[in-house]
């Protein structure tokens, strides 16, 4: 009987190191900092538009006849907010595609280059072609994205896609609309995956390491990019066919079951 009570011991000892709760190492983020850390981030980035990039860009003066001139008709009005656009309540919008040459027609300016540029170089660009071409004296160009969002997968409590309506949005700032990762995803290792110019690069991310973090490219987040929370090995092991492995959970309460078993069986007998 003390031979199988000391490999019941050994069982439990297993399963116990091989199901156990992850440690607070695991899932604090920023290990690193203390209370009087200053971390700068190395090359912050605003977002600058793409070809194919939606904007919506809206002229007004004093002479409202005037710069109506200047805006698209009205192809839609705003009814409520939903988060998924940085235009306000009820505000009628009129659209520009970027085309692939990274353009826009603008009415009676004619072709605009807008690609590269961010929110407030676009407006002052039309501003300065209004002022210079004497077309309106005083002028207010307002700029703001239409489709820009950015894509959230994996160990995050809320998945999906996500709009973009500011100039600058870093990873944590998305990571947040996602409703945070899950206590299964891996902190250590996320990945931001961002086409630039018809190339893939693919960026990893230790969230438990603010210096890594706020010097990554993938600290700031461009549109389109995508981000994916690994899973952690409990989550790997939970995906198997009813869990059912050398690593599973189950598979050690069902062996240690299954060891006990015996053990009163023998013990039965023996008596």
């Amino acid at each position: 009987m003390n031979h199988l009570r000391y490999l019941l011991a050994v069982v439990a000892c297993f399963a116990a190191i091989l199901t156990g709760c992850k440690t607070p190492k695991d899932v604090t983020y920023f290990q690193d900092v203390d209370s009087v850390a200053v971390l700068a981030v190395a090359n912050p980035l605003e977002i600058k538009i793409h070809p194919e990039d939606k904007l919506s860009i809206i002229v007004h003066s004093k002479d409202a006849q005037l710069s109506e001139l200047f805006n698209l008709p009205v192809t839609a009005r705003r009814i409520g907010y939903s988060g998924k656009s940085s235009l306000s309540q009820s505000q009628e919008i009129s659209i520009y595609t970027v085309d692939t040459d990274g353009y826009i027609d603008f009415p009676i300016i004619g072709k605009i280059k807008v690609a590269g540029l961010n929110r407030r170089q676009i407006a002052d660009l039309i501003k300065n072609e209004l002022i210079s071409r004497q077309l309106v004296k005083d002028p207010t160009v307002t700029v703001e994205f239409d489709n820009l969002y950015v894509s959230v997968l994996g160990e995050v409590n809320n998945p999906g896609r996500y709009n973009l309506n500011r100039d600058k949005v870093t990873l944590l700032d998305v990571l947040g609309m996602a409703g945070d990762l899950t206590i299964l995803g891996r902190r250590e290792n996320v990945v931001v995956i961002r086409n630039i110019d018809g190339k893939t690069s693919t960026y990893r991310v230790d969230l438990t390491k603010a210096a890594d973090l706020y010097r990554s490219p993938a600290y700031n987040i461009q549109q389109n990019d995508v981000i994916y929370v690994e899973p952690n090995d409990n989550r790997v092991r939970q995906s198997t066919v009813n869990g059912n492995n050398l690593r599973s959970t189950s598979f050690w309460i069902s062996l240690a079951s299954l060891l006990t078993s015996v053990g009163v069986l023998i013990t039965n007998i023996t008596n």
